[in-house]
């Protein structure tokens, strides 16, 4: 689930969350956070921890809708200065991240992809929901499956959330399982994720749920619930032994 500083982290580990993203600004869907808050996180807590790697709106390097931007990938001073906050973050001990960025024709910038992996040798890390926006997804999956690290897509099947996505996320949980080339790396479901949905997911073979603010009162103005991270584990926890005493 997304953590937006050590009290959030603290919240979630306590509910019961089993991995943290940490990120800052939900106003701009999640940017990247300062060394010094991913510092204090990692102080706080020992469950997994993923740092976003956005410095601005969207999913192209400056926030710029994808027809702003050349098909060969980022420009180069917004491809340095993530380099640079990812050479920070790797230097304060981050070991996994989350980032994805797309081109002027909906694929997989490349070249700002592989400038931040040359940064992240060794770590593990998730392409965002940028998979929800591209042309094609089965083709951005190909262009990225021999990416080191790669592990992890956080999709909602759709743009316009999970409830529009499940038969996205279905088909795609079932090429994974039948060992489709590029589908190897984990669905984690997220964005406009509800309770209700679970069931249905769980049911389709995807176990990976990630959640924001459906874990605050009051929305991203409000703090992280222990409680609510608590409703969703057991909630999740009981689905998940039912599906499989079925």
């Amino acid at each position: 689930m997304i953590a937006l500083d050590a009290e959030d982290a603290v919240a979630a580990a306590r509910g019961g969350a089993d991995r943290l993203e940490l990120v800052t600004d939900m106003a701009a869907d999640g940017l990247t956070p300062s060394r010094e808050t991913f510092a204090r996180v990692r102080a706080a807590v020992d469950v997994p921890l993923r740092v976003m790697l956005r410095l601005s709106d969207g999913f192209t390097v400056n926030g710029a809708g994808a027809a702003r931007r050349p098909a060969g990938g980022g420009d180069a001073v917004g491809v340095d200065a993530l380099v640079a906050a990812a050479r920070a973050l790797r230097a304060e001990g981050a070991e996994e991240f989350v980032l994805g960025f797309l081109d002027a024709d909906g694929l997989p910038d490349l070249v700002t992809v592989e400038r931040l992996l040359a940064e992240l040798a060794g770590c593990r890390w998730t392409f965002h929901r940028a998979i929800d926006h591209a042309a094609d997804r089965a083709a951005l999956r190909g262009r990225l499956a021999d990416l080191p690290g790669l592990d992890t897509y956080l999709t909602a099947g759709s743009p316009a959330g999970v409830a529009e996505g499940i038969p996205t996320l279905r088909a795609e949980a079932a090429a994974a399982a039948r060992g489709e080339p590029g589908y190897g790396p984990r669905l984690l479901v997220g964005g406009g994720l509800r309770l209700s949905h679970v069931p249905t997911l769980l049911a389709a073979g995807l176990s990976a749920f990630h959640i924001g603010g459906a874990a605050r009162s009051g929305g991203w103005a409000g703090r992280v619930s222990v409680d609510a991270v608590r409703e969703w584990r057991a909630a999740v926890d009981a689905e998940q032994s039912a599906e499989a005493a079925r």
